[in-house]
């Protein structure tokens, strides 16, 4: 399974995946799930994939050797004149190569092939933009109401960031609020795993401002996935007990 986070604040874009897939409990492999075409100064877009690993490695790399050989119908990544641009043709990308799939395994495949993208980064002269694409090939955009996107097993790192998600955070409290999100997936769905991969962007530049891989040994993680448990725990114990009247 997979875990992936796209953040949009005031101060720029924040992306957070594990990196863990697996096939049944006894084939689990690493592979990346996140990927950036970046021109510093000029633009800068990231994809975070869940799904499919032969469909979300396809069209990654399409993208790839579109962003290095012209193609005549359709604009590289490095081409596209905005970020809405960008994520159409992701989006196309996508929903092409999940039909290929199922054309060549049957038209009951389609759903088997099937994964979603989430999409941001910025281009000179024109706001940070963050999406999720579907695997239909459409896709919506994040908005002050739907600021941050999830993908994969979204449903044990969800609540934290709807109650602590604040667009003024800055990319350090940001940075700890998806380091509580995962640990508590990874806690409660071993299809989940480190090593993470963070990344952020700030507003305005163009470039990537930080890249990083967060291993298990990583002194940070530990100390917050240990603190946050400690901290669920006190606060559970603060709460009024409930009055029993037993008969």
């Amino acid at each position: 399974m997979t875990y992936c986070v796209g953040m949009q604040l005031d101060a720029g874009l924040i992306f957070m995946s594990d990196t863990r897939t697996n096939a049944g409990i006894d084939n689990i492999s690493t592979f990346r799930k996140m990927f950036t075409w970046e021109v510093p100064g000029e633009r800068v877009i990231t994809i975070l994939s869940a799904g499919n690993l032969a469909t979300t490695q396809s069209v990654v790399s399409q993208l790839e050797e579109r962003s290095k050989v012209p193609h005549e119908r359709r604009p590289s990544l490095l081409e596209a004149p905005t970020m809405f641009q960008v994520a159409n043709l992701i989006g196309e990308t996508l929903r092409d190569t999940i039909r290929g799939g199922a054309l060549a395994n049957g038209a009951n495949a389609e759903t088997q092939f099937g994964a979603t993208f989430i999409v941001g980064g910025q281009i000179k002269g024109m706001p940070p933009r963050l999406f999720l694409i579907y695997p239909e090939g459409n896709f919506i955009e994040a908005t002050k109401d739907t600021p941050f996107f999830q993908s994969g097993e979204t449903k044990y790192g969800r609540p934290i960031l709807v109650r602590a998600y604040e667009p003024g955070l800055s990319f350090a409290e940001a940075t700890k609020l998806l380091m509580v999100s995962f640990d508590s997936t990874l806690k409660a769905n071993l299809s989940v795993g480190l090593p993470f991969d963070l990344q952020i962007v700030p507003a305005g530049e163009c470039r990537i401002g930080l890249e990083t891989r967060i291993d298990a040994d990583d002194p940070y993680y530990n100390e917050i996935s240990k603190g946050w448990g400690n901290a669920l725990k006190q606060a559970f114990r603060s709460l009024p007990d409930f009055e029993l009247h037993l008969q």
